[in-house]
């Protein structure tokens, strides 16, 4: 079932219509008219989860667990090894729980990016800390993700209905492995007050994963012809709004900005707003499914590319001082901050 059902999330993936807004739009950032800065000096390079990765981007959590998803496993490894980022895979709980065979599609992103490359496994925030010790043993990875999806369950049929224990739950894992554990939204975003409640109990990773991006509810509904959920669809905390509130909870906390991050100024403004590092999955989905490994590639290398022009333009040298920049809010964001 669990197989079947990855393979229908990424085909209603892209079947999805509705448009989230991540009120990035609503970021203003000032132009700089003398960055007194050479372009091939700047440095976009940066540390994480004690590697050195080439931009402050990461491939998030998209899939795993049949053949269809391995092949998208494999293409994804390939672009995280040939632009040095991170790669999450998606949850690990079918190579845990059912057929062995679905280990390859997981286990094929660790060797195809190599030891020295940044691999982040990933289970449910209800996972006990065993299958979590074996979802890392399986990927040698260099952290695990632990996902909140309310939401989600909550529209699937199959989905689970009781929620009580997870904080704690999170607590003893994160007690406990002897990696990173990173607690991450699946796209309907964290308000300040959850945020505050898992850095209270030690989590010192976060993956806000905002809404505006891939929508699960939306994604969950095409799979349920009984029941019309579309008034949900616009439910959630917009990417930007929870990047902002994430990061007033603390500055030491490691936020992953993600939940529809399209663009290179998407990338940059969560940045500037606080994020430490950015995920991007939709989109990267998108461009490998309708154009293929090249055109996921050129999309990347593009991308990469504009975010040094707008350093550029923003008069910053890398990504310490990009992480300094001034911004204004303006529209839905600013009334939502202020009120």
């Amino acid at each position: 079932m669990r197989e079947l059902r990855k393979k229908e999330h990424v085909e209603n993936y892209l079947r999805s219509m509705y448009e989230g807004d991540t009120l990035l739009s609503d970021v203003f950032l000032p132009n700089n008219s003398l960055p007194e800065l050479n372009f091939d000096e700047l440095d976009i390079s940066m540390e994480f989860l004690g590697k050195k990765i080439d931009c402050p981007i990461m491939i998030n959590a998209m899939t795993g667990g049949s053949e269809f998803t391995k092949s998208i496993n494999n293409d994804l490894a390939r672009l995280a090894r040939q632009f040095n980022i991170p790669m999450a895979v998606g949850s690990q709980t079918i190579a845990l729980c059912e057929d062995n065979s679905c280990i390859e599609s997981f286990s094929v992103v660790r060797d195809i990016i190599g030891e020295e490359g940044v691999v982040i496994s990933n289970l449910s925030a209800s996972a006990s800390l065993e299958d979590c010790q074996r979802a890392v043993e399986l990927l040698n990875s260099d952290a695990i993700q632990l996902h909140l999806n309310p939401g989600q369950e909550m529209v699937m049929r199959e989905g689970d209905r009781d929620f009580r224990g997870i904080l704690d739950n999170i607590k003893k894992i994160n007690e406990n492995i002897d990696k990173p554990l990173i607690v991450k939204e699946v796209g309907l975003g964290m308000s300040k007050e959850v945020v505050t409640k898992l850095e209270n109990i030690g989590v010192k990773y976060i993956d806000i994963s905002g809404a505006g991006g891939t929508n699960f509810i939306e994604i969950e509904n095409l799979r349920n012809a009984d029941t019309d959920l579309s008034e949900l669809f616009e439910w959630g905390v917009p990417t930007a709004l929870s990047i902002i509130e994430a990061r007033k909870v603390s500055s030491q906390l490691n936020i992953i900005g993600s939940g529809g991050i399209r663009s290179s100024l998407d990338i940059v403004k969560a940045v500037v707003l606080g994020a430490d590092i950015v995920g991007i999955a939709g989109e990267l989905m998108s461009y490998l499914q309708h154009g293929g490994y090249e055109t996921a590639e050129a999309y990347l290398e593009d991308t990469v590319y504009k975010i040094k022009v707008i350093m550029m333009l923003l008069g910053k040298a890398n990504i310490k001082e990009l992480k300094e920049t001034k911004y204004k809010v303006k529209g839905t964001l600013k009334e939502l901050l202020e009120g």
